[in-house]
């Protein structure tokens, strides 16, 4: 109601300056010693409202009553990621046209509902979700299908299951510890990895920020990495892992010299 009186009676070059600096308090901020030194200057957030906002687009989403979601944000078009959809249909050539995707830390579902109408046309499709408990007992209960399933660990997830590709979309960057997890998935030899919306920036070393969502979003603040490409780029290729080919992706951050980029590893 306020932004609409302000559009009435504000002149629009004074309008669009109170919604930068308003904007403005929203973004990545800080270079941390630590994530325990980030942490104290977060203010948390309410992980229950988290879910329920998520949990209510992608219904919608997967309902029909809406196109494409993105971090509890609906949009009136899907925006593919069409380096992500080669990924996956140049892995399945070699698998004959069955895909079986590890998605850790997949939330919902959000990228398996941006991609399932074009991959379920030319693959046998098996999308496994890797999540926070109360995601997954909401997951299995709202969203569980024979092509979509939820798993509260990667371990209960391979008792039954093999995956042709993991896919980490902009989630690497909010571990603690991301080289520890990264040691643990790649040496489980999955053939291709899938790094999508991953957070870098042209300094000599990685980088610990905090993160303050826009309260349009959710209201929320945590710890987030900028990483040096090289010195993850070196981690990958310590295992064992190549470059098929990298991409740019879609994100974008207030940092200095920060980008967004993605790459699919084949282990050799």
């Amino acid at each position: 109601m306020i932004k609409k009186i302000l559009k009435k009676i504000m002149p629009p070059i004074l309008l669009d300056i109170l919604t930068y600096l308003f904007n403005r308090k929203y973004g990545w901020y800080g270079d941390y010693n630590c994530w325990a030194d980030a942490q104290k200057k977060c203010s948390g957030y309410d992980s229950a409202k988290i879910l329920e906002r998520v949990r209510t687009a992608i219904l919608k989403v997967k309902n029909g009553e809406a196109v494409y979601e993105r971090d509890s944000v609906l949009f009136n078009s899907i925006q593919f990621s069409w380096p992500l959809l080669a990924s996956f249909l140049l892995i399945s050539k070699e698998t004959n046209e069955t895909l079986n995707v590890l998605d850790f830390g997949g939330s919902l579902g959000s990228t398996y509902f941006q991609n399932r109408n074009i991959l379920e046309k030319v693959v046998r499709l098996s999308w496994n979700i890797v999540e926070q408990k109360k995601f997954v007992e909401v997951g299995k209960t709202d969203f569980q299908d024979n092509n979509l399933k939820f798993y509260e660990t990667i371990d209960l997830y391979k008792k039954t299951e093999n995956p042709h590709v993991l896919l980490l979309s902009s989630v690497l960057q909010y571990i603690e510890n991301p080289y520890e997890f990264l040691e643990y998935v790649l040496s489980l030899n999955i053939k291709y990895i899938l790094l999508d919306r991953t957070a870098f920036h042209k300094k000599e070393y990685d980088r610990i920020t905090v993160q303050k969502v826009n309260p349009k979003i959710y209201n929320a603040s945590y710890p987030a990495w900028f990483f040096n490409e090289k010195s993850l780029l070196d981690f990958f290729n310590k295992f064992s892992y190549d470059i098929v080919f990298s991409f740019s992706s879609i994100d974008s951050y207030n940092i200095k010299s920060s980008y967004s980029k993605g790459f699919l590893f084949e282990k050799k």
